[in-house]
């Protein structure tokens, strides 16, 4: 072989591996760092926009099960399907999700039962996740398609109030962000790789866990499905 060859050859072989490590980011996630973890990352200057509005618990006024328009698939349809995430924490399946408290960044305390009647996404994340970043939009979109009647979306990091203030305005994100200083129960002290999504249902059981970035239509597909 001669050397333009080995040279093709081998950068071939380097444009293969950059290709498969990228997806196996993307479907897999970031690990997630240990609640010990000192956080490195400042924040920069907080921009004067107005925070977002706290999930507050209301009576249903609506049909929970059609929150979109067309088809309904199975759950199991949805999983088989899934490209970017898979399913998670699967004996939790059915069970009712535990209970827990958490202060949202204006200081607002949110407990997980009292939005007990309607479906709860909660999501665990982190500013310097890249698969988390890229989901954001999709949640925005969500936020602004699903009203808070319906569901509740409840975003945990472990990072400091003063940086994740100061990328919530950035970003425009206008879900509730919780910030975590102490140890959740079980199932979500288990989570070690994000972004990973909780789905409760309106009697308070989960209905799936994921792992990795969900895209819009998977959401909306697995809030839709039975």
């Amino acid at each position: 072989m001669t050397r333009q060859g080995k040279y093709k050859s081998l950068f071939m072989i380097v444009l293969i591996g950059a290709i498969i490590f990228a997806e196996a980011a993307i479907l897999t996630g970031c690990k997630k760092e240990p609640a010990e973890t000192t956080e490195t990352q400042q924040p920069g200057p907080e921009l004067q926009q107005p925070q977002p509005i706290a999930e507050q618990p209301e009576t249903p006024k609506s049909s929970l099960t059609d929150l979109f328009p067309g088809p309904k698939i199975s759950l199991s349809e949805v999983v088989r399907s899934a490209r970017t995430w898979g399913p998670a924490f699967e004996s939790w399946a059915g069970k009712v999700a535990p209970d827990f408290s958490l202060t949202d960044l204006a200081g607002n305390q949110h407990t997980l039962s009292s939005y007990r009647g309607k479906n709860v996404m909660i999501i665990f994340w982190a500013t310097w996740c890249g698969p988390c970043r890229i989901e954001i939009p999709s949640l925005i979109e969500l936020r602004n398609t699903v009203s808070r009647d319906k569901l509740t979306m409840l975003a945990i990091s472990r990072e400091s109030p003063a940086l994740l203030k100061s990328f919530v305005a950035q970003q425009n994100i206008n879900y509730t962000v919780l910030t975590q200083s102490d140890r959740l129960p079980k199932p979500y002290a288990e989570v070690n790789a994000i972004p990973s999504s909780f789905f409760i249902d309106p009697q308070g059981k989960i209905k799936l866990a994921t792992v990795g970035l969900l895209p819009l239509s998977d959401t909306k597909a697995i809030l839709q499905a039975k």
